[in-house]
């Protein structure tokens, strides 16, 4: 391949890496621009799980095989069965020496190897390839994994300069999969609360817009719990703002753990003392039973008075819910009706017969003048 060609192969890369919206795209985008600018027939991408002591494919494309899964979820390979990838930092990279790539067949070591072949040779042989090339890829400055281009049996052995190009191919992607994280970290921040770490406003809005998208598409069941933590405010003014807070992360824990007992379920604070689960296709009886286990849980956490729990679902008697914003203001309400009656389980809506209190709150005019809200809040049925 000519220089120009190179360039080429290198820009298309680089811009397929940008262009990628997640993590898996920049993994495709990287394996799939290195396969093709190394006019290979398969390419894979690996991170080295240095906990594990393993690598572990994220990715793999081209002239792939039955046991090879385009995103596999559990294709590992123990470290030491290819320990170039743990030991070139040390021998070869910290005596002066770079994270070059080198090349393999199937008969044994080829150019630029650095002298472990044995599992390489065998797994190309396995899989019906002739050979491969391999590029530590490096990312903060240490061994983040590898890139990994292969060519079938009756195509040309790659050559040193085929090694030295993936070496710079890999370098390539190392910046692309920096950037990569620093776009996910923004779009991690921009979705996650700060202090508990749960999801934000942000994010359930985004999440609750598509749900309630796909029960009018679909007819899939959405429920929705907004709880408001109770005595908050007592504990900021008697005790601190950094007890309140320690509170808040406490209660998170406590929503977080609950939500697990409802596949898929998003738990988030909503900002202030509010919370709530976002449920999209479990039963609601599924739901209200992690809601009662959350009121539960938080009526023991200590400095705080337990929580109001109002829960709202597509699957109750509750009327049409033709926008996010109706489903919401019916939690809201509930939440509202179990602090009124000092509740410690959940209010459910649509499920006190006709003329429902909390459907009636949700749906009263906005020009309700608050104090009348709030004694219709404070009524019994």
């Amino acid at each position: 391949m000519g220089e120009d060609k190179r360039l080429a192969a290198v820009v298309a890369l680089a811009q397929g890496m940008a262009a990628a919206r997640t993590p898996p795209e920049s993994w495709r985008a990287a394996a799939l621009g290195a396969c093709r600018a190394l006019d290979g027939g398969f390419a894979a991408l690996s991170v080295w799980e240095r906990g594990m002591g393993r690598l572990r494919v994220l990715v793999n494309v081209g002239d792939r095989r039955p046991d090879e899964e385009e995103f596999p979820e559990a294709e590992t390979y123990p470290v030491h069965q290819f320990p170039e990838i743990t030991e070139f930092l040390h021998e070869r990279w910290a005596g002066g020496g770079g994270a070059n790539a080198w090349v393999e067949t199937a008969e044994g070591t080829a150019a630029g190897t650095p002298g472990y072949f044995h599992h390489r040779a065998a797994a190309l042989r396995r899989r019906g390839r002739g050979c491969c090339v391999v590029a530590p890829v490096v990312l903060h400055g240490r061994a983040w994994g590898e890139l990994y281009v292969a060519r079938g049996v009756r195509a040309p052995v790659f050559g040193p300069g085929d090694a030295g190009f993936a070496t710079v191919l890999a370098a390539v992607v190392a910046a692309g999969l920096a950037q990569s994280e620093r776009l996910e970290e923004a779009r991690r921040l921009a979705f996650t609360d700060a202090l508990t770490g749960l999801a934000n406003r942000r994010a359930v809005d985004v999440h609750l817009e598509e749900a309630v998208e796909r029960h009018r598409a679909e007819g899939v069941i959405v429920s929705l719990v907004v709880c408001d933590l109770n005595g908050l405010k007592h504990v900021n003014d008697t005790l601190g703002h950094a007890v309140g807070d320690r509170l808040l992360e406490r209660f998170g824990s406590v929503l977080s753990l609950c939500g697990a007992m409802v596949p898929g379920a998003l738990a988030a604070r909503l900002g202030g003392d509010e919370f709530c689960l976002l449920a999209v296709g479990p039963p609601v009886d599924d739901v209200v039973e992690a809601a009662g286990e959350l009121c539960r849980r938080a009526g023991e956490l200590e400095p705080g008075e337990g929580v109001a729990c109002g829960v709202a679902s597509t699957a109750d008697a509750i009327g049409e819910v033709g926008d996010a914003r109706r489903l919401f203001r019916l939690a809201d309400a509930a939440q509202y009706r179990a602090k009124a009656l000092r509740a410690d389980r959940p209010v459910v809506a649509g499920r006190e017969g006709p003329g429902d209190p909390v459907v009636r709150l949700a749906d009263e005019p906005p020009h309700l003048a608050p104090a009348e809200r709030r004694r219709f809040r404070g009524r019994r049925p």
